[in-house]
């Protein structure tokens, strides 16, 4: 395919689109040549849950809350749809399964066709997992040495060996962010980011391992030259196709022919939305807090971290390595453990009245009883929390983990329950803190956490979470880092600059940043980490 030119609107401004498909919305951001994004425009998705921890939404409610968001951004900016000059998109790591022209097939037992897409927290593959790395396979190498259910390989084999019907007529098996930049540009290449972090894909080999997908039972993939998973991967925001379709630009309210850049998973949009502030990406471990939670650490060489996937070559900082930590519940774990408390309806009526979330509700609470930001963990005093409600992504790979809570008592007060959020955001910060050591063990040591997520945007949460880790962490100018992330990919795709990086210094800047506290605060903190890890191996022990 033809690649398409610069878009430079005659005579005005160039604008640039970034689309973000998280969990649970759909949102898009305008932005100008500065990074201020201009306005935004959202709309929520679907999700659809089965026993045996399925989890299923709809490419095509997906894609339609995509092109209503977009035009809701543009109509506010009040900006001319001719004035766009490039779009980029990110989404969640999930697995869409399309048929003959395109058309969505079911994957779970619903038999609906319409929820074709096995969502990234979807855990219906363990046993497959099991299996895979019972294997010995030398791609897992690449994925921290234990592949996790989260990832495509082990969900496509339990969709042969479950719904082989459905895996037989199956077209293309895309990832989410893979499946937008195709819908709007009919280019079937898939991002280096997608692939690599997701489907084992070499990308420092520029190639994918055929033993492997025969040694799991996949063979038939490799056997068609993998045309079904991706023959021609690119780089992140290099242009797709001839720009938007005539009918992707009519369903977007755009112009056909704005060039289109190769997607990233969100998580990895916010890496490089936010990463290249203050110092190289090497000194900066991203931080993207949200639903779950990702840790985004770039090195020059290859970094082995046991149980942190990658070493990921060019998956978000061009020419650089990645490994990816994370926790597979984080802001969803707050959310979990919240519900639990006698408390909590009557603190979330009165979070309605007051016009707030619980979550900024019980912040202002705490903030409120404890005087100073770094004093909020004494609160919580007595009581502690492993937050791994989903399992233990990293630094362990440990799916089968689950959460603990040690000492709760008969409270059934709004204190209490203001303990108990604090507690589990110390238990968020202790399991960074993890990451954060294992890394720099195996050498892939970080200066500072530079963090973005709507999970990460309140000051309390930022201050716990550089006192819990004894890192300083920065927030970044951008408001939306993610969807500033998915427009770098468009800027970069139209011309304005010439390579990811070149965007990532123009366009991000810190904003503020929070220092650790010493002295007793410190000292708490050391002493809560080394219960939250006495706390975990004991749960594990038990299991």
């Amino acid at each position: 395919m033809s690649t398409p030119s610069s878009a430079q609107p005659p005579g005005g401004e160039r604008y640039f689109v970034g689309v973000d498909v998280g969990t649970g919305s759909a949102r898009a951001g305008l932005f100008d040549l500065s990074g201020r994004m201009l306005a935004s425009g959202k709309r929520d998705i679907s999700l659809f849950r089965e026993p045996g921890a399925m989890v299923e939404q709809s490419s095509t409610e997906i894609w339609a809350a995509v092109c209503a968001s977009v035009r809701e951004a543009v109509e506010k900016a009040g900006i001319a749809p001719e004035s766009v000059a490039g779009i980029g998109f990110d989404a969640t790591c999930s697995l869409v399964v399309l048929g003959d022209g395109g058309k969505p097939l079911p994957v779970g037992p619903s038999e609906n066709p319409e929820r074709d897409i096995i969502v990234w927290m979807d855990h219906r593959a363990v046993d497959q997992v099991e299996r895979i790395n019972a294997g010995g396979y030398d791609v897992l190498r690449y994925v921290g040495g234990i592949i996790s259910p989260e990832m495509e390989t082990p969900k496509l084999l339990w969709l042969k060996e479950n719904r082989p019907a459905v895996f037989d007529a199956a077209w293309q098996f895309f990832d989410l962010a893979d499946f937008l930049t195709w819908r709007a540009t009919g280019d079937l290449a898939r991002s280096t980011c997608t692939v690599t972090c997701k489907w084992t894909y070499l990308a420092h080999e520029k190639r994918w391992d055929p033993g492997y997908f025969h040694g799991i039972g996949l063979g038939v993939l490799a056997d068609e030259d993998f045309a079904r998973i991706g023959q021609r991967v690119v780089e992140p925001g290099t242009p797709l196709g001839e720009g938007l379709t005539e009918t992707a630009a009519a369903e977007l309210g755009l112009v056909a022919g704005i060039p289109v850049g190769a997607g990233m998973i969100d998580a990895h949009a916010g890496g490089i939305g936010t990463v290249g502030v203050d110092g190289p990406p090497e000194n900066n471990l991203g931080y993207v807090f949200g639903t779950s939670s990702c840790t985004m650490t770039s090195t020059h060489e290859p970094v082995f971290v046991p149980g942190v996937w990658g070493p990921y070559f060019s998956a978000m900082v061009p020419g650089m390595w990645l490994n990816e930590g994370g926790q597979s519940a984080a802001g969803a774990a707050i959310e979990q453990l919240l519900s639990f408390h006698p408390a909590s309806s009557e603190a979330a009526a009165l979070a309605k009245t007051r016009g707030l979330s619980l979550p900024v509700l019980l912040a202002e609470l705490a903030s409120e009883k404890a005087g100073t930001l770094s004093d909020v963990a004494s609160l919580a005093d007595g009581l502690h929390v492993v937050p791994e409600f989903l399992g233990n992504r990293a630094p362990f790979a440990d799916p089968h983990a689950r959460a603990a809570i040690v000492g709760l008592g008969m409270e059934r007060d709004l204190d209490n329950l203001v303990a108990l959020y604090i507690a589990g955001l110390c238990g968020i910060g202790y399991g960074l803190r993890q990451i954060i050591d294992a890394q720099a063990m195996a050498g892939a040591p970080i200066d500072k956490i530079v963090i973005s997520g709507g999970a990460g945007q309140l000051d309390l949460v930022r201050q716990l979470l550089a006192d819990a880790t004894g890192r300083p962490l920065l927030a970044t100018r951008a408001e939306e880092p993610v969807l500033l992330g998915a427009a770098i990919l468009g800027s970069v795709a139209g011309g304005a600059f010439p390579d990811v990086r070149a965007a990532m210094a123009a366009l991000s800047a810190t904003d503020r940043a929070y220092e650790p506290a010493g002295g007793e605060t410190l000292a708490l903190h050391a002493r809560r980490y080394t219960a939250f890890q006495r706390l975990q191996a004991v749960a594990r022990d038990i299991r």
